[in-house]
């Protein structure tokens, strides 16, 4: 071998020398200075870090009243590698803080998977038993201070909604949630769940050398304390709510109130409901089973979700877009012998005298004058056939808020149906004509709608021609307004000018006697506007609707209330709404005779209670 070639050899060695201990020196200082799994592995075997549970925000009616609260309770945590050898009486634990054995060993079995990780055992630990278990010192278990709902009123769990603890899914969805979080899971609770959460902070406590706790880190330097979550102000009325939810009990369907110069919602009764409280504490679970298995679907808000023919309180859009488009005046009457007659088709009426005007025909609620105000609209000679007739017609509704979302601040809104021609050219292969389509004119066929937006509707008339977005928080703690699109005016395609006659019929139909189907909504002095509504039924008896706004002039809540196989709409929809705008307008009810009516008015639901 050469002496060049022994060089080149000693040359490449130390190369390759001085190469490891570069890499194995830049591998150093990048631990050292830019790694920090290592400190964190090291800081986790000296630091426990306990979360502090932020309260979330307590919700108060227009009134100041409160409708949810934060009560103070606890979680049982265990670290397994605290427990040590020494072990712990396992009955004695489970007796203090009610939780089977079987629960315990589950628990500890998962905590064993981890050891150095803190896990959940229980929650809901009240504070009395809080202290019995800090008494007994078990090694490696601890509680975390948290907060649960309670609710003072029991009332509004549709409406309110409830917390739950956040899954994978929800987790995966929204990143900034950790296991162990509750998330709003329905109603007010989710849809104001950013500024109810709030945020948590941290306690580091530090361990000595045997791993007990020795206090907290640096005095406490790193700590941050939980931000409380914001308080909201709902715009229900706490009283009208809970008189509301008393009417409805043991009957299906919803009650929605708003008062009509600031779409504010004073009342949101789905029934049947359930007591809030229920959705709260170690039960939840059971409890949510139970009313998931119900079928009348105590879980479900009516109010906003359900889809129902409004029936003859739609004849109000049915006149106004008549007014609108030419082919109708308040004076112009049309006869009516016992309903509709056209051939074969025929929509019924009930008896009354004939003929009527615009005015009379709302205060009796005829159903052959709109049957004639809705063919003379579609089938209108400005329109080049019926199908765009109805487009036109279709345009109209869903400016009254109908067929869409009205975008209010509750989350699961049902947008409701309204038909267009391309539904029905493709169900008739556009062989259909105005009498095909003829129960529209009266509320009925593919027409659907929520109790919002029959409530709305009434917020239009008693307007006059807009509303506000309807919405269910009036105030924010720590801001100075809610969303500006709330305090927007939205119109309908109909100009102002026409709403009065149809005002003056709903009028006419409470205050005059035997003018029209409304007289039993009548209040002295307070000149209330009605208008019944008797939808169609395929599951047995007919719904009973009613909507209304008071006064006439100055209106002050406007109502809607939707009883499935009620009836007429007279018979017990009409007498809830009524009591709920006396006790609003008066504070006090002079009809305890009609209470006990309402409360005592049973009703079969085959559709629900068939086995």
């Amino acid at each position: 071998m050469s002496h060049n070639d022994s060089y080149i050899r000693r040359m490449i060695l130390q190369f390759i020398v001085l190469l490891i201990f570069g890499v194995m020196a830049c591998r150093v200082g990048y631990i050292q200075l830019f790694d920090n799994q290592y400190k964190s592995l090291a800081a986790r075997n000296v630091l426990r870090y306990e979360v502090q549970y932020a309260p979330r925000g307590e919700v108060v009616d227009r009134n100041g009243e409160f409708l949810v609260q934060s009560m103070e309770c606890y979680d049982l945590m265990v670290v397994h590698r605290d427990i040590g050898k020494q072990g712990f009486d396992t009955m004695r634990l489970c007796n203090i803080v009610g939780i089977s054995k079987e629960r315990l060993m589950r628990a500890l079995r998962d905590a064993r998977t981890a050891p150095r990780k803190a896990w959940l055992v229980t929650n809901y630990i009240p504070k009395d038993v809080k202290l019995r278990f800090e008494e007994c010192n078990f090694p490696g278990f601890y509680t975390v201070f948290r907060t649960a709902r309670q609710y003072p009123r029991k009332i509004g769990g549709n409406l309110l909604g409830y917390v739950g603890e956040v899954n994978a899914d929800i987790i995966k969805r929204n990143p900034e949630y950790k296991s162990g979080d509750y998330i709003g899971m329905s109603g007010v609770e989710a849809a104001y769940e950013k500024e109810l959460r709030g945020k948590d902070g941290v306690k580091i406590l530090e361990r000595d050398t045997h791993g007990a706790i020795k206090g907290s880190y640096m005095d406490g330097a790193f700590d941050s304390l939980p931000v409380p979550g914001k308080r909201l102000m709902c715009t229900i009325d706490a009283k009208l709510q809970a008189f509301a939810e008393e009417l409805m009990k043991d009957k299906v369907g919803a009650v929605v109130a708003i008062e009509p110069k600031t779409g504010e919602i004073l009342v949101m009764a789905s029934s049947p409901t359930y007591d809030p409280d229920e959705m709260v504490g170690r039960e939840r679970g059971n409890n949510y089973m139970k009313m998931l298995g119900n079928k009348r679907q105590p879980l479900f808000n009516r109010a906003v979700k359900s889809k129902y023919p409004p029936g003859s309180t739609f004849k109000l859009v049915q006149g106004l877009i008549g007014l609108q488009e030419g082919v109708l005046t308040p004076d112009k009457a049309y006869p009516c012998h016992g309903g509709y007659h056209v051939g074969r088709i025929s929509q019924k009426c009930h008896a009354h005298y004939s003929p009527l005007d615009l005015r009379n025909a709302v205060g009796h609620s005829c159903n052959a004058y709109f049957c004639y105000v809705f063919r003379d609209i579609i089938d209108n000679r400005k329109y080049k056939n019926v199908k765009e007739g109805l487009d036109v017609w279709s345009d109209y509704v869903r400016s009254f808020g109908y067929g869409r979302k009205l975008d209010s601040d509750f989350l699961g809104e049902g947008p409701g149906t309204v038909p267009t021609s391309e539904l029905y050219n493709k169900r008739y292969r556009g062989s259909w004509n105005s009498l095909t389509v003829l129960s529209l004119s009266i509320g009925q066929g593919e027409l659907g709608c929520t109790p919002m937006q029959m409530a709305n509707l009434a917020c239009i008339v008693a307007n006059r021609g807009y509303y506000y977005i309807p919405h269910i928080v009036k105030a924010i703690e720590g801001r100075d307004s809610i969303d500006q699109k709330f305090y927007e005016k939205h119109y309908t395609k109909v100009d102002p000018k026409h709403f009065e006659p149809i005002a003056e019929g709903m009028w006419r139909g409470v205050n005059i006697p035997g003018g029209g189907t409304s007289n039993r909504a009548f209040l002295a002095g307070y000149d209330v506007c009605g208008k019944t509504g008797t939808a169609q039924n395929p599951h047995g008896r007919d719904h009973s609707t009613f909507l209304s706004f008071a006064p006439k002039d100055d209106p002050k809540i406007a109502i809607s209330v939707y009883v499935e196989n009620g009836g007429f709409g007279a018979t017990i929809a009409l007498p809830i709404a009524s009591l709920i705008e006396e006790m609003y307008l008066t504070d006090t009810i002079t009809r305890p005779q009609l209470v006990d009516q309402v409360k005592n008015m049973k009703i079969y639901y085959p559709h629900y209670d068939r086995k």
